[in-house]
């Protein structure tokens, strides 16, 4: 359980342009959930979380208590739920990678992933090294970087700052082309990565977007999947060792 304190709950607010109203503090909101919650009261604690998260108002922060509400209830489908989009927001978090470890334990569904062939794991560990935000802040750095220096070289007549000029650009050069690289790995990983939960106890997943098609296989609420094609309320979904088939599109939510 984490604790925003008001000024933090404010600050928050404020760079999101969270409209405080008469009766909608959102500190308060947030504190009488955590009121709720040391007192037992789980269900009163995740609706006050869930009326902040479902004004778009999220942080890392809010998710994970959301989702230590849900877990205490035993709703174990839409804690996992809350975990992962904390975890998209703080990829790094031991908490919350601890409390989704937890409640991944919990499910029902034990399935074994396709190996990955040995440059997309390192790709993956590249990409685990160098994050998204970091690659783009180095990017555009030294575009600017580059354009600078080229330019002083035609302004400052200098002998020393034109060297200087030279080898920054050559330097900007080589980190545009890495970090370009980079971010081009990191699209490509998250390519087709549409990810959600199921949500229903139960799913028979079917061949074909038909209930009277064939039954392909039966999964349980918690599961990760990957979605892709979408017709009509039926979605196709892939799981971990490859197998596909379509579910109801109420039967999973994207995280």
């Amino acid at each position: 359980m984490r604790s925003l304190s008001t000024m933090e709950v404010l600050l928050f607010c404020s760079l999101f342009g969270f409209q405080i109203s008469p009766g909608q503090d959102p500190a308060e909101i947030l504190n009488r959930g955590t009121d709720y919650y040391r007192a037992g009261k789980y269900a009163e604690a995740a609706l006050e979380y869930q009326t902040i998260a479902n004004r778009g108002r999220v942080s890392p922060e809010l998710y994970f208590n959301l989702g230590n509400a849900y877990y205490r209830q035993g709703r174990l489908a839409a804690a996992i739920l809350a975990y992962e989009r904390a975890q998209r927001l703080s990829p790094r978090d031991a908490d919350i990678i601890h409390n989704l470890r937890m409640a991944n334990l919990k499910t029902v569904d034990r399935i074994e992933p396709v190996p990955e062939l040995f440059l997309v794991q390192w790709l993956r560990m590249l990409a685990a090294a160098v994050s998204f935000q970091l690659s783009v802040d180095v990017f555009l750095a030294m575009w600017i970087l580059f354009f600078v220096s080229l330019a002083a070289l035609y302004v400052v007549r200098h002998m020393g700052f034109i060297r200087v000029a030279r080898w920054a650009i050559v330097a900007a050069g080589i980190l545009i082309l890495m970090s370009g690289t980079v971010l081009g790995i990191h699209a490509f990983l998250s390519r087709g990565n549409d990810q959600a939960i199921i949500v229903a106890t139960v799913v028979t997943a079917k061949s074909s977007p038909d209930e009277q098609s064939i039954d392909a296989f039966v999964i349980h609420e918690g599961l990760k999947v990957n979605m892709s094609d979408a017709l009509g309320d039926w979605v196709k979904i892939t799981l971990a060792d490859g197998k596909v088939g379509w579910v109801r599109t109420q039967q999973c939510e994207r995280i």
